[in-house]
């Protein structure tokens, strides 16, 4: 267990190499962070620290950067959470206004302000097909040959689809189906929507055989969406320092890549509201190079998504955590998910 001297000493090194990238001195840190000690004596510490693994030292300079260890140290012991700017608070307010009635609006709005405001690459999943329990299934005649179909779940979710027809259909076939549709499938997974629901209702149905393929092949094909990734600011990831070896940027394509990848990290800390990997505390070997902040988006303990933020080992957590946590406050309050009441 570190000793207050080195903590504080420790916190002043990570936070002076997040801000500048370049190898940390003691006489830096005296200076600027008002430290009550000598500079022999945070020498000394920093050596004390090198050995204990929180702190490395470049072999081109005098100065120390912090280790995977110390990063470690930091998010758990020293990080502090309401490093959030009233620039950024009013900002985070303006995007953070709007309702929208779409999880995918939603998670695009929030994965946009994120990298906006962290100037990181962010990537964000809607929840998991299978976590969402169908509430409700209303079916809208727009026209003769045109329906709207609307999906409610039990999260708030609320997934809308068009469906257009290559023959004329009723009313009457619409609230059947309608009545078919919720009767087999309200309160289970948005993944029952498979083969088994057009057995059920063609067995019921099979006059009506025109009408039924559209409907599910537009629902199923809204609800794949849920699978969708959205990125935000990839490009943000070249202006780091870290990004001017090739190696490592053409690592991070790599990684952007491989979707497959990138959804399980996202889906590895959904236990958690926040979870951060550090380095070789990633299971893949290809993001050894980077840490990885994920988040599970949660309104009301219901989740909406997971969100990723991915960047060097030198990232700000401390201004990371800090936005997270108010976006998931703000959202609880009053959020921007409509509550689907609007929708007859």
């Amino acid at each position: 267990m570190l000793n207050d001297r080195k903590k504080q000493i420790l916190q002043a090194i990570i936070e002076e190499y997040i801000q500048t990238a370049e190898p940390v001195s003691s006489n830096a840190i005296v200076q600027k962070y008002n430290l009550d000690y000598s500079s022999a004596t945070v020498r000394n510490e920093m050596a004390d620290l090198e050995k204990e693994g929180f702190l490395d030292k470049p072999h081109t300079s005098a100065g120390r950067v912090p280790s995977a260890k110390g990063y470690r140290f930091y998010v758990d012991e020293l990080l502090k959470e309401d490093n959030i700017s009233l620039e950024e608070v009013i900002y985070l307010q303006s995007k953070l206004q709007t309702k929208v009635n779409q999880i995918e609006d939603l998670m695009q709005i929030t994965t946009n302000t994120l990298s906006e405001i962290t100037h990181y690459p962010t990537v964000s999943i809607g929840p998991d097909k299978h976590s969402q329990i169908i509430d409700d299934i209303k079916f809208v005649l727009l026209g003769s040959r045109t329906m709207m179909a609307i999906i409610l779940t039990d999260s708030g979710m609320i997934k809308e689809t068009i469906i257009r027809f290559d023959e004329d259909v009723t009313e009457e076939q619409i609230s059947t189906l309608s009545y078919m549709f919720n009767n087999k499938l309200k309160g289970k997974p948005l993944d029952s929507i498979d083969t088994s629901i057009e057995e059920y209702i063609l067995s019921e149905m099979s006059s009506s055989i025109h009408v039924i393929k559209p409907i599910l092949n537009e629902l199923k094909k809204a609800i794949d969406e849920q699978g969708k990734l959205y990125y935000e600011g990839t490009n943000k990831a070249f202006e780091l320092p870290e990004f001017k070896s090739m190696e490592l940027a053409k690592n991070f394509v790599n990684v952007l890549d491989a979707k497959d990848l990138v959804i399980d990290t996202l889906h590895s800390g959904i236990a958690d509201d926040i979870n951060v990997y550090i380095g070789d505390e990633n299971e893949n070997e290809e993001l050894k190079d980077f840490s990885i902040i994920t988040f599970n988006h949660k309104i009301h303990g219901k989740s909406v998504g997971t969100i990723g933020i991915i960047g060097p080992k030198r990232m700000d957590y401390s201004k990371v955590i800090s936005i997270l946590k108010y976006i998931n406050r703000k959202m609880n309050e009053g959020g921007l998910l409509g509550d689907g009441k609007n929708t007859n």
